[in-house]
């Protein structure tokens, strides 16, 4: 067990108030049975002294919590010291207890300061006519010196062992930082291949749908109606080609380059009416300002995706796509008339399609949903967080 500030353990704080009690005691009663003979009121403040020096045992788990009561406490111990050393130089090896006490009960600053008054305070209440025994005055002079000097070593061998800890546990760090480093290194690239696969299925997938789509509707045609079919692979083939180059570059979708996305998602509307024949209206209600180009590329993606979906599957006669803009949140809602679906039984969010657009959406913090049910059409809502662009 030691003494220095916060080197205590747990049995030690249990074991230092009666340990210390009982040096005091001991040193006391040194005092009395090595004196030249105590007794009157001398006794008296050598009884009171006794019963003073057991208020330690309840006092020092405590001490922490009550600095004002420790003080107390060791300014009634000094009192007692100087009053019998006033009375008998003998009890100056009483008050070398005070010693250690003080840097047990006090931290380190004041510590020292309690030790200086109470050498400083003995030594002046000794009589200094009085021929006191050799070991006395060298124990009041020595005794505060080497303390101090003990205490002090203590404590540098305390921070130079914290130092090593604390050097280890940087070292520690820095490794388990570079691994974190490498695992988000892995996550990031898995994250950018997700992405690419998103992009091509986004992009290059439907336009290469859509031309297959187009030349067997022109297989089939002639005259006018072929002419225009072909028209719409050559439209078509030049977008794909586009949009290969832009997800190559990471860029925005082509339509995003030279237009607003309200503009882009006419565009986007108007096409998909044409290839397919399908009643394809675009409506933008609240103000269209222009959103981060992360959060537009989002919106354009999942409404490329759902008029996919539509188109491909649904049957639809009509789709009604939405783009609705408040203060803090970007609608879209893709809506059609077509066959429907129970989603549970489609597998929801395990086909490629609705797993892009939710990821997609999660990516920007926010929110998509899908309601549909068999003959009652399906809609498809996103919801964005509204971070106009420079915002």
């Amino acid at each position: 067990m030691g003494v220095v500030p916060g080197a205590l353990d747990a049995r030690g704080e249990r074991l230092a108030g009666p340990v210390f009690t009982g040096v005091g005691l001991a040193a006391l009663a040194a005092c009395v049975v090595w004196g030249p003979g105590v007794r009157g009121t001398t006794l008296v403040f050598v009884v009171v002294t006794a019963v003073w020096l057991p208020l330690l045992i309840p006092l020092f788990p405590r001490r922490a919590a009550h600095p004002w009561l420790v003080a107390g406490y060791y300014a009634g111990v000094l009192a007692a010291a100087v009053v019998l050393v006033a009375r008998d130089d003998t009890f100056m090896g009483f008050a070398s207890f005070g010693y250690p006490l003080a840097f047990v009960l006090f931290p380190a600053r004041w510590g020292f300061f309690a030790v200086a008054a109470t050498a400083t305070l003995s030594l002046l209440a000794a009589d200094s006519e009085a021929r006191s025994p050799t070991w006395v005055l060298v124990l009041s002079l020595a005794g505060p010196l080497l303390y101090a000097a003990w205490f002090v070593g203590a404590e540098s061998e305390q921070r130079r062992k914290a130092n090593v800890r604390l050097e280890a546990a940087l070292e520690e760090n820095a490794s388990l930082h570079a691994q974190l480093v490498a695992r988000a290194r892995e996550a990031g690239m898995l994250d950018e291949r997700q992405r690419l696969a998103r992009e091509i299925h986004d992009t290059l997938t439907q336009g290469l749908t859509g031309i297959v789509t187009q030349l067997r509707a022109a297989e089939e045609a002639d005259g006018p109606e072929r002419d225009r079919r072909l028209e719409l692979v050559r439209t078509l083939a030049r977008d794909s080609l586009g949009e290969a180059r832009r997800a190559v570059q990471a860029l925005a979708p082509e339509p995003l380059v030279s237009a607003r996305l309200p503009e882009a998602l006419s565009e986007l509307a108007a096409r998909v009416a044409a290839t397919s024949g399908i009643d394809v209206g675009c409506t933008v209600t609240g103000d269209p300002s222009p959103l981060l180009p992360e959060l537009e590329v989002t919106l354009h993606r999942v409404a490329q995706e759902a008029l996919a979906n539509a188109e491909k599957h649904a049957k639809a006669s009509r789709i009604g796509l939405t783009l609705s803009y408040s203060d803090e949140v970007v609608l879209l809602d893709v809506v059609d008339d077509g066959i429907g679906f129970r989603p549970g039984d489609r597998g929801e969010g395990t086909g490629f399609g609705l797993e892009s657009m939710r990821r997609r959406v999660h990516r920007v913090a926010g929110t998509l949903s899908v309601e549909s049910t068999p003959g009652g059409g399906t809609a498809v809502n996103a919801q964005v967080p509204a971070i106009r662009r420079g915002g």
